[in-house]
């Protein structure tokens, strides 16, 4: 099974990397807000740049001065099981710690890189 893992990220801004196992990198979204773990909760995912596989294990600090200073802990990892992918939603069931059951990406008209993660009713 595919890769999940959830980054708590100490950046600029405080938010969680969500990385997704997929065509043989780590897809990434920065949610801002956190992952919702209740059904119905919605939170805005802004994708980023494809990371490597080895990147999944990465706990540390990135130096200043470089993209994305700041400490990094894995607050979450796992598998997850892919039920439906297209170029604007990716709907998926995960089998992490604490993100379990049925999520799904939405991408938001009219934007790139600015999707909603959505925690659904299993």
């Amino acid at each position: 099974m595919p890769r999940l893992v959830v980054q708590e990220h100490h950046a600029r801004r405080l938010h969680w990397d969500l990385r997704l196992e997929m065509d043989g990198v780590l897809k990434s979204w920065a949610v801002p807000k956190g992952i919702p773990l209740e059904p119905g909760v919605k939170r805005l995912a802004i994708q980023t740049e494809d990371h490597p596989l080895e990147y999944a294990d990465f706990e540390g600090v990135i130096p200043e001065g470089h993209y994305g200073a700041g400490v990094v802990r894995i607050w979450d990892s796992g598998e997850y099981e892919l039920v439906e992918r297209t170029d604007d939603k990716i709907v998926f069931i995960a089998r992490g710690e604490k993100m379990r059951g049925k999520y799904a990406l939405v991408k938001m008209r009219g934007s790139e890189k600015n999707w909603l993660l959505i925690k659904a009713r299993d």
